[in-house]
């Protein structure tokens, strides 16, 4: 498979930020927005957004900023966010519950179409109307569902294990919670969230302060 160059990740993890703000403009009824605008919102630089929201293909206009309407378009077709997409859950635990209740994947088109655990008591249950399966019905419902992509928040230990199964069941997008860095062949792709990050760096700026 061919390698895509991908942009620079900073600047697609601001683009949510970005995309926030300029659809409450949107929601003002502005019809124009100025990178400048966008940049003092969030304490950046206004060069920095507009190398950012370059990388979506828009220009803006001299004097005018970036339309609105068509800003949102280009942020939303960047990020894909602008198609459905159907996921599976791994792992129906507290922070797998968590994730198939957040509403904000249903609004940026991220459909968790069925959750999938060991534990016989979740087995044939619901959470937030998302059935549970057991792993053993993992190959077959992948091939019944078609789903884009695979939510993994098992058991660290049995992450890669699983990761495997998806892998062999033809998954090709696995979106890792769990604290394993996944081995995978070069065709698939493994997005890890750390979600203890954000707190480190949150903890380092409060004994900065200090």
């Amino acid at each position: 498979m061919k390698r895509i160059k991908i942009p620079a990740v900073p600047s697609i993890r601001r683009l949510p930020s970005y995309l926030h703000i300029v659809k409450q403009a949107q929601a003002d009824g502005d019809q124009y927005i100025s990178g400048t605008v966008i940049a003092e919102e969030l304490h950046l630089e206004p060069i920095q957004v507009r190398k950012d929201l370059a990388i979506t293909g828009i220009i803006g206009k001299p004097k005018k900023g970036y339309p609105v309407d068509e800003l949102v378009a280009a942020i939303e077709h960047f990020l894909r966010w602008d198609i459905q997409q159907k996921a599976i859950l791994i792992g129906a635990g507290n922070l797998g519950t968590a994730l198939t209740g957040y509403q904000g994947f249903r609004d940026h088109g991220l459909d968790i179409c069925a959750a999938f655990d060991n534990d016989k008591k979740k087995i044939g249950k619901k959470i937030h109307g998302i059935p549970i399966f057991g792993m053993k019905d993992l190959a077959e419902q992948i091939q019944v569902l078609q789903p884009a992509l695979a939510i993994l928040t098992a058991p660290s230990p049995s992450a890669q294990t699983i990761a495997n199964q998806l892998i062999e069941a033809g998954i090709d997008a696995i979106w890792n919670f769990t604290n394993v860095k996944i081995k995978a062949p070069a065709e698939v792709l493994v997005q890890q969230e750390d979600l203890t990050s954000g707190y480190a760096l949150l903890g380092v700026m409060m004994n900065t302060r200090m």
